[in-house]
């Protein structure tokens, strides 16, 4: 995987994703980043590349031409035209589907907005998908991208060291992440689930999978409706949120 993120602060994208997972993976070879300063494009000796909007209005957009040019570089780089993602309220809202869906591809153009935006046209004829990371408005699109880049590369095989790791956290089949917990086995008087210190593993995955149902109904009840539970799973479930609702 190899992303391409078109920006006026290259360096807040490059000092933000070159360590942990992310950085580990970009040093074997297995992703690569480069931020291109969209400003190298400008047409002026003070690489200005914002002007005052047409209509009047606060606020200064973003032009066109610098880049559109910063675009086709990368283009040219990579021979190709990949998908161009456009961070911005308007779009859809980030999922793990989505994180997978973008996984597949090997190069990913990110484009980071500011100031009021950027001149509609070449966004019409540029970006591929416009993605927002959530309701709220943000400075810019540098950390929606570095948090799209981030859950879209533990998608890309041999990124994480447990390959089962992207596929059984939060999200996985639309369920959160069941509990977790570590030694000591006694913490302030809670203890760890006796299930998973008796070594039978068709138990532990049993609660497990019982843990995530549990909780995603109490905290997400809306990932529910697309989650894919059997009919004895789901008399379960309403049987242990009777008894939650009586505590």
């Amino acid at each position: 995987m190899n992303y391409h993120v078109l920006t006026l602060f290259p360096d807040m994208i490059q000092d933000g994703l070159n360590t942990s997972i992310i950085g580990r993976a970009m040093a074997k070879g297995i992703l690569s980043l480069e931020a291109v300063n969209i400003r190298d494009y400008a047409f002026n000796k003070h690489q200005k590349v914002d002007d005052y909007p047409y209509g009047g209005g606060a606020g200064m957009v973003m032009q066109a031409e610098p880049v559109y040019l910063a675009y086709e570089a990368v283009c040219q780089k990579i021979q190709g035209k990949p998908r161009v993602i456009y961070l911005t309220p308007q779009g859809r809202v980030f999922n793990q589907d989505m994180a997978r869906e973008f996984a597949m591809e090997e190069d990913l153009i990110f484009l980071c907005g500011h100031y009021e935006g950027i001149d509609e046209r070449v966004l019409e004829e540029i970006v591929t998908d416009q993605v927002s990371i959530g309701d709220y408005v943000l400075t810019g699109g540098e950390l929606p991208s570095m948090v799209m880049i981030d859950a879209i590369s533990r998608m890309v095989p041999g990124v994480l060291s447990n390959e089962e790791s992207g596929q059984t956290e939060s999200f996985a089949g639309n369920l959160l992440e069941y509990p977790q917990y570590s030694r000591p086995e006694e913490w302030h008087g809670k203890k760890v689930p006796p299930v998973l210190l008796s070594g039978h593993h068709a138990n532990v995955e049993k609660w497990r999978r019982e843990q995530s149902i549990l909780r995603t109904a109490m905290y997400r009840p809306d990932l529910l409706e697309e989650a894919d539970i059997s009919e004895k799973e789901k008399a379960w479930l309403s049987q242990n949120l009777k008894l939650e609702g009586d505590s």
